[in-house]
């Protein structure tokens, strides 16, 4: 890849990152006279497809609450995969008591000397609950398994443990979901240098996510026997090519519909009550002291 096509690709990426604050208005827009015709095509198409995606998932939402349906998602993949984007769009139109995400941060010292499942556990939804798990305790069988943060033998535990915790949560009702999001080496690189050149996500490059860069091969070895040892009939992996971020994002939730049997919850007409009004109230003045400025 040349200079040129460097630069492009980068700035490329950037604009589609701030697509995400675009994605909020649900108005056609004209993305610029200067856009290509085939990239407003596929914006529109994208937009069309996400938003009616989204409503279906209202659609599902509705129906776990009204069943008690019980689902746990789990997020897995490289640093800059896509994970937290499908994720945003999945929980963007949805009632945050009952769809949540579950973003763990690294163990404390009293967590390192739980039984290993333990800090998970607190995070699984009720009934009438969906729970997004971005990153899950597969942390052991990747970023702590390549950085040593684990030694051989909880390695080796945790794959004898987790498919069984895996089957005890579907035989308590669980329904759990496992997306693996892959991307090349090359689309990696290109995201990693995209968010060194944007001030809004530089935030998002930590250390560990720099070294990952360096240990590429040995992730893609540990992701490897990771999806061999723990893809079980109760609980199987989908691997999600998110190469193409828009695309990975439409698959993955069109996928994740078609894994529950849910239909439209019939919901009583909504008509809003006439206000009540009192002859002796009068509303109050607010000082002006507390008023925010209007800039804009």
């Amino acid at each position: 890849m040349n200079e040129e096509e460097l630069v492009r690709r980068i700035q490329r990426e950037l604009a589609d990152s701030y697509d995400e604050e675009l994605e909020l208005e649900i108005e056609d827009r004209d993305y610029g006279a200067n856009a290509a015709s085939t990239d407003k095509e596929e914006r529109q198409l994208y937009f069309r497809e996400l938003f009616r995606l989204q409503a279906e998932l209202v659609k599902l939402q509705d129906w776990v609450v009204s069943t008690g349906h019980k689902v746990v998602i789990l997020f897995e993949g490289r640093d800059a995969a896509g994970k937290g984007g499908v994720i945003k769009r999945i929980t963007q139109r949805l009632n945050p008591r009952v769809c949540r995400v579950a973003a763990l941060p690294a163990p404390n010292d009293r967590e390192r000397t739980q039984w290993y499942f333990q800090r998970y556990v607190s995070h699984l939804p009720a009934a009438g609950e969906i729970v997004l798990f971005d990153r899950s305790w597969y942390n052991r069988a990747g970023v702590e398994r390549v950085m040593g943060f684990c030694s051989d033998d909880q390695y080796e535990e945790f794959f004898r443990s987790a498919p069984e915790f895996e089957r005890m949560l579907v035989r308590s009702g669980i329904q759990l979901i496992k997306y693996w999001f892959s991307i090349t080496d090359d689309e990696q690189h290109l995201r990693f240098l995209s968010r060194i050149h944007d001030p809004l996500k530089q935030w998002k490059l930590s250390p560990m996510d720099l070294e990952s860069r360096r240990r590429w091969e040995e992730y893609t070895r540990a992701k490897e026997v990771m999806l061999e040892r723990t893809h079980i009939a109760e609980a199987p992996w989908w691997v999600v090519q998110a190469v193409d971020k828009k695309k990975a994002r439409l698959n993955c939730i069109h996928h994740l519909l078609s894994q529950m049997p849910y239909g439209e919850v019939e919901h009583p007409p909504i008509s809003l009550p006439e206000r009540v009004r009192h002859d002796d109230y009068v509303r109050r003045e607010v000082s002006e002291e507390i008023l925010v400025p209007e800039i804009y």
